[in-house]
C-alpha cells in the first residue's frame, strides 16, 4: 500500500486512502514525526510520497527512512491538483492517488559524500560573496570620506590598501605618509596615491 504526506510548516497531513477516515493530521515535532511513521507502519504502508516543500521535509524524510519506509520525494510541479477548492486533505489524497497509480517519480537525492561536498562548496561561495560585499562597503565608506583609494589601488583588500586603511583607522591623515605605505607590486606611484587621499 502507498501513503502520501502533504508537508507543511506547522503540521503534516497524511493520506493512506481516498476516504476522510484515511487522512490524519500530525504535528511537526520529533515525537509527532515518530508517531506519523508508526501510524504508517501500523497501516501496512511500505512506500510514501511527499513534496519537497522548502526545508520542512528534511526531518520527516530522515525519520521515515529510519523507520524502514521507502520515501519518494517529489517536485511540487508534478503533483499540482486541478483548480478548485484547495485543502490539505484534498492535496494529500491527490498525491496519494498519483503515487498509487505509479505516476510520481522521485527527485535526485545525492549520497552523503556528495551532499557534504555540495555543502562545503555552497559555504565557500557564500563566504566569497560576503567578502566581496564587505569590500564594496569599504570602498563606499572611503568614498564618503573623500578618500578615493579605490581609484589608485586595484584591490583595497590587498597589502597596500589594507596598510593604508589600517593607518587611517589609527589616526594617520597625512596623504604622503599614507602613500609611503605603498608596496612594491602597486602600479601607482606614491604621488598618485597621495593625491587620491
Amino acid at each position: 500500500m502507498c501513503g502520501c504526506i502533504d508537508v507543511g510548516s506547522r503540521s503534516h497531513y497524511v493520506a493512506i486512502g481516498q476516504t476522510d477516515g484515511d487522512v490524519k493530521e500530525f504535528g511537526v515535532y520529533n515525537e509527532d514525526l515518530i508517531a506519523l511513521a508508526q501510524w504508517l507502519l501500523n497501516n501496512e504502508i511500505k512506500t510514501v510520497a511527499m513534496e519537497s516543500t522548502g526545508t520542512y521535509w528534511q526531518s520527516l524524510f530522515t525519520t521515515l527512512q529510519g523507520a524502514g519506509l521507502e520515501v519518494i520525494l517529489c517536485n511540487g510541479i508534478f503533483t499540482k491538483n486541478i483548480k478548485g477548492k484547495k485543502t490539505n486533505v484534498k492535496d494529500c489524497q491527490w498525491i496519494q492517488k498519483l503515487h498509487t497509480l505509479g505516476l510520481l517519480s522521485g527527485n535526485f537525492l545525492p549520497d552523503e559524500a556528495t551532499q557534504q561536498l555540495r555543502t562545503y562548496c555552497r559555504h565557500r561561495a557564500n563566504l566569497l560573496e560576503q567578502a566581496a560585499d564587505t569590500s564594496r562597503k569599504m570602498q563606499k565608506y572611503l568614498r564618503l570620506l573623500n578618500l578615493r583609494l579605490d581609484v589608485v589601488v586595484k584591490d583595497i583588500t590587498r597589502l597596500t590598501g589594507l596598510s593604508i586603511i589600517d593607518a587611517i583607522c589609527k589616526g594617520e591623515m597625512n596623504p604622503e605618509k599614507l602613500a609611503s605605505l605603498r608596496y612594491g607590486n602597486c602600479k601607482k606611484s606614491e604621488q598618485e596615491i597621495a593625491k587620491a587621499l
